[in-house]
């Protein structure tokens, strides 16, 4: 334990951000990371718990009293490799996963949990400005090649492990930079994409290939990744966005939410408009903006639409708003629902729950309206929630652009899906296990969010890793790579 009292005398601090005037003016990460000493000082909060219940909130099973430990006793390094030992990517984890991890950690049960998160965060970006982190060579080749698919955090995670088990590795990815909807789905200014090109260049010195342009399924076929590699991994996470019935859904003026983000970052990261957005720009700027959906991906708009210098923002959630605090009784240590308010909302948006959108209303073709109508969730006579709308209660709300966050049911099944021939679970996903992680296809495997469908970033490095065992285990009869 770092130190016995910590958690009585020293009162829980996080990162602080600049002012919302400055940080909407630009897409750059805005959170300040914290002095040593103050990280040190937080780390010695942890209570080194006999039942360290933040190992089972983490995904990846993070070692986090071990490295709160080392960072109080000061020993970064030790902590570095301590962190990496079951993380690869812990800059992408310490920016953009909602930190289960705080969520189950025994100080949470009074609502202080440990700045997990942010310590996490610190030791990575210490180890990369100290040059502590170095391309990691296996030992002898084995003369194996695997392709993945997909280079997303989960294609990333395996392709990493398994070129550090000897094996030869290359990554296809579609579109034209690497990183999956890491790259193109989540807004610069909560992780800033050079993130994703430094670790590039190391997994690259490992002996990793990324091709970039290259749709398996569409310009290559899966029959000849099957011929050229003793493996193929299936890792193209969970694309399908859910769309909106309604109708005048073809209206101009409403867009899946990634069509959106997706143009921003390529613009972010210096491409032209041409190319940024080939089928036509969209702009948040001075218009009215409204975004269905409640979840992470409705913020990103909120804050990219802040920066659009959007004329109004009002998010829309289906379901009933969810309790301030949890009840913690009932729910800790396991991820509660509660109200969630993140820094895009802070920065100017207005939410409204229990509303359903029944069409769209358009003016010369372009949205201008929607119209909706307030529900209620009732039980059914099967026990289940049901959504009844309440008489009387339907309200039209000003609308120049939607945006459409709804979630995804799954991969996209043309192309890749299709191609491979590999068998479906009941919700759509690829069908395999998280022993083996075998699809019904020979020598076919698949992780991530296109396996567990839409999911969280330590989700998806849990299953890369994962699965590179199982891939090494299957070549190799035998994998000292750890799950």
């Amino acid at each position: 334990m770092a130190d016995p009292s910590g958690f009585l005398t020293v009162q829980r601090r996080d990162r602080a951000s600049e002012a919302r005037d400055e940080r909407v003016g630009n897409y750059r990460e805005f959170y300040r990371p914290l002095p040593n000493a103050e990280l040190v000082s937080q780390a010695s909060r942890c209570m080194d718990c006999g039942i360290p219940f933040c190992h089972s909130g983490c995904p990846v099973n993070n070692l986090i009293p071990d490295w709160n430990n080392l960072v109080y006793r000061e020993q970064w390094r030790t902590a570095l490799e301590t962190l990496h030992s079951t993380n690869n990517f812990p800059e992408f984890t310490g920016r953009i996963c909602p930190a289960p991890c705080e969520a189950s950690c025994t100080l949470n049960i009074d609502d202080n949990p440990v700045t997990i998160k942010t310590i996490e965060c610190q030791i990575v970006d210490r180890g990369w400005e100290e040059g502590w982190i170095q391309p990691v060579l296996a030992a002898q080749k084995s003369g194996k090649n695997i392709a993945v698919v997909g280079s997303g955090p989960a294609g990333l995670a395996c392709a990493q492990q398994l070129a550090r088990a000897g094996h030869g590795v290359t990554v296809f990815e579609k579109s034209d930079r690497i990183g999956g909807l890491l790259r193109y789905g989540i807004p610069d200014f909560k992780m800033e994409k050079h993130l994703i090109d430094r670790r590039m260049r190391q997994m690259e010195a490992e002996g990793v290939t990324f091709r970039t342009g290259v749709e398996v399924g569409a310009g290559m076929s899966v029959a000849m990744l099957l011929q050229d590699y003793d493996a193929v991994v299936m890792s193209g996470g969970a694309e399908l966005p859910r769309d909106l019935e309604v109708e005048n859904r073809a209206l101009e003026g409403i867009h899946f939410a990634m069509d959106f983000l997706t143009q921003q970052n390529k613009r972010v990261a210096g491409d032209p408009e041409s190319r940024a957005a080939p089928e036509g720009t969209i702009s948040a700027k001075d218009k009215h903006v409204v975004v269905i959906g409640g979840g992470d991906t409705g913020s990103d708009c909120i804050g990219t639409s802040n920066r659009h210098h959007a004329a109004s923002i009002t998010q829309l959630e289906i379901l009933p708003m969810p309790p301030l605090h949890e009840n913690k009784a009932l729910t800790w240590p396991d991820w509660p629902l509660k109200l969630r308010t993140s820094s895009s909302h802070e920065e100017g948006s207005e939410r409204d729950w229990s509303v359903l959108t029944k069409r769209a209303i358009g003016v010369d073709g372009k949205v201008a309206a929607l119209e909706c109508v307030r529900v209620e969730w009732v039980k059914g006579p099967d026990g289940r929630e049901q959504m009844k709308e309440i008489a009387g209660s339907t309200f039209q709300l000003k609308a120049d652009l939607v945006l459409l966050a709804m979630g995804f049911t799954g991969p996209r099944r043309h192309g890749l899906v299709e191609q491979s021939g590999v068998a479906l679970d009941p919700r759509g996903n690829v069908k395999a296990n998280v022993v083996d992680y075998k699809t019904t296809v020979q020598r076919v495997f698949s992780c991530g969010d296109m396996r567990r469908g839409q999911s969280l970033v330590v989700w998806a490095i849990r299953e890369g890793r994962q699965c590179a065992r199982a891939v090494d285990e299957f070549l190799m009869g035998l994998s000292e790579l750890p799950r």
